[in-house]
């Protein structure tokens, strides 16, 4: 019953046409006055010795999976702090509460100001495609038509989503 969609991840086969506008990483950040009073994680395993914040919203279960080489590096946690939007892991992350982990362009304009910095970027997970997914052909209607072209040449400028 849709027109349009933002879908993050690769996508199953459908019916759907699908517009790549961009990309996206799971990122593990903290605040650099965290990170300068309690160091900086150098591998995942070092994360069971920070407190962890974690957002249900983004996943419900309290493993994280890294890229180690041509193997995943599974880490179990147990979240000090559990919140259940983003907005509330990006402000206890922000307050120095401790290290969480969020999409990139949830974090992008605190990593540009410098109030929150990423760790262990060398073992991030490949980057997730970003579409613009619709039903519409060349036929379709002119006004779902215009939206998706507006919405692809947004989210194309889009610095966070590369």
């Amino acid at each position: 019953g849709l027109d349009v969609g933002v879908r993050i991840g690769h996508l199953p086969d459908s019916s759907l046409r699908a517009i790549r506008v961009g990309q996206v990483r799971r990122v593990v950040c903290a605040a650099p006055a965290y990170l300068e009073q309690h160091g900086s994680p150098r591998t995942p395993a070092e994360l069971a010795q920070h407190p962890i914040i974690a957002a249900t919203s983004l996943s419900a279960g309290s493993e994280w999976v890294f890229a180690g080489g041509k193997e995943q590096i599974r880490v179990r946690l147990s979240p000090r702090i559990l919140v259940n939007t983003n907005d509330g892991a990006l402000e206890a992350a922000r307050s120095g509460f401790g290290l969480t982990r969020l999409i990139s362009y949830q974090v992008a304009n605190e990593l540009a100001a410098g109030t929150l910095t990423t760790v262990l970027t060398e073992f991030e997970e490949a980057a997730l495609p970003v579409h613009v997914i619709h039903r519409e052909g060349r036929l379709g209607s002119a006004k779902v038509r215009s939206f998706v072209d507006l919405a692809v040449e947004r989210l194309r400028a889009d610095t966070a989503l590369r």
